[in-house]
């Protein structure tokens, strides 16, 4: 059980090709067809926080009634159409000095970006594409960053094809324009208006329905939360980084069987009462567990460990679940390493369930008043990015769903990924969990969780 992520074996596995050799072969500045309304748009404080690119790939096989020169047609008036109700789209971030002192959307009508590409190779010469490949990064047109924050295009498609017929949407977004649910809705909404039909669902834009108190009420501690101090800049993107060249990297793969046999540990034991027993809750036990043991230098039983996890809000909120933007924050367990080694699974799933119980409507707009008077971000050991059950994938485009949809992964040893297997496996309930770590930590982390499992 548990086992190391490894590519089919078949008569002849195609290798990873990191160098995908794409072309680019034309960048068009995509507009709204008709006039928007030209205006500062508001961003909550969670948005705030939330201010770097955010990458993603989607695959698909060739089809021959949409050869990839009709797709990026199809794609560009969608895009077109897109930016009206996505208005904030074809705008810039800008940051406000004279007032606010915040991040906000010049919706400008300065357009968003489509770039098309090719690669001299087959879609099935480029590797098992949920392995993820640093040859991917070539399939997406990042922001660019020698421009000035507010002359970068907030959105950027790439379509690049390959010799087969098959291609890769790349897809490069500011992550204060959408959270992955919202993202979700952008696709589906893309794709609805590609096969020339009416949006699938009319998006929310009212940033103030997240917006904070006045005064603001700081009712609850928040150790999720760090508070920079005065005069020490925001990290960007984040404090979860690590030099790069440093980590080795892992995709571990668990089965339905595996997750099953989680969830049957979980269910016996103190604290099983209280532990919703979710494929969720108790990937995310099992791993805390593996990477609060396997940190170096030496093993601390007293250190405390504390994972991070995100929770949509909307409904905690009573929000509309069509709401574009940041509709997440981070909910949290802690423990010391000493009661993560001994406890059973079914505490630390107690744990992680009540971190996510605690994510109250009270609870939520203290997060959001908390932003008023500090200026700070996630506060944790690690962060889990759950894309497991986002459905990326399952969005039906008209020339069909993607193969597989995926994150560009930058490999950071305080963020772990969980990601779902390919559309089209015998098994679509599997988890692939991508851990980055330095060397000796990753040999630790996979001995445990080869330990745990058992």
């Amino acid at each position: 059980m548990g086992t190391l992520y490894q590519p089919p074996i078949k008569s002849s596995t195609p290798k990873i090709i990191e160098d995908l050799k794409v072309i680019l072969h034309d960048t068009v500045t995509i507009f709204p067809p008709q006039e928007t309304e030209k205006r500062s748009m508001f961003l909550s404080n969670i948005d705030q926080i939330l201010t770097f690119n955010v990458e993603t790939v989607h695959f698909f096989v060739a089809n021959p009634e949409f050869p990839p020169n009709l797709v990026a047609e199809k794609l560009k008036t969608a895009l077109s159409k897109a930016l009206v109700p996505y208005d904030f789209l074809a705008g810039r971030l800008k940051f406000n000095n004279n007032e606010s002192q915040r991040f906000e959307f010049d919706c400008n009508g300065a357009g968003a970006l489509f770039v098309e590409g090719s690669s001299e190779f087959e879609l099935g010469e480029i590797g098992d594409l949920v392995y993820p490949n640093p040859g991917f990064r070539q399939l997406v047109q990042k922001s660019y960053e020698n421009l000035e924050m507010h002359d970068r295009p907030l959105c950027i498609l790439q379509l690049t094809s390959f010799k087969c017929g098959g291609f890769a949407l790349g897809v490069a977004t500011n992550h204060a324009t959408f959270d992955g649910l919202s993202f979700k809705t952008f696709l589906e909404n893309l794709a609805s208006l590609a096969a020339d039909k009416p949006l699938a669902t009319i998006p929310c834009n009212d940033r103030h329905l997240l917006a904070a108190r006045t005064p603001p009420q700081i009712q609850f501690d928040h150790p999720e939360l760090f508070k920079i101090p005065k005069g020490m800049d925001i990290p960007n993107p984040t404090v979860f980084d690590c030099p790069k060249g440093e980590l080795d990297f892992k995709i571990f793969n668990l089965t339905s069987d595996d997750i099953a046999h989680l969830k049957n540990k979980a269910k016996d034991g103190p604290g099983a009462a209280n532990a919703k027993v979710t494929g969720f809750n108790v990937v995310a036990a099992h791993v805390w567990r593996c990477k609060a043991l396997s940190a170096e230098p030496e093993y601390d039983p007293e250190r405390v460990s504390t994972v991070l996890y995100a929770v949509d809000i909307r409904s905690r909120l009573n929000l509309p679940s069509s709401l574009a933007g940041n509709a997440v924050i981070s909910a949290y367990a802690s423990a010391k390493c000493k009661e993560i080694e001994e406890g059973p699974l079914s505490k630390l799933v107690e744990m992680v369930t009540e971190g996510n119980k605690r994510i109250t409507g009270d609870y939520v707009k203290s997060v959001i008043d908390w932003g008023v008077e500090n200026k700070g971000f996630p506060n944790g050991e690690f962060m889990m990015s759950s894309w497991w059950r986002l459905g990326f994938a399952d969005v039906e485009y008209p020339w069909g769903k993607p193969r597989y949809s995926c994150p560009v992964v930058n490999h950071r040893k305080d963020i772990i990924l969980l990601f779902p297997d390919i559309v089209g496996a015998d098994n679509n309930n599997e988890v692939n969990v991508l851990v980055a770590l330095p060397g000796k930590e990753m040999e630790k982390f996979e001995a445990l969780f080869h330990k745990f499992l058992a």
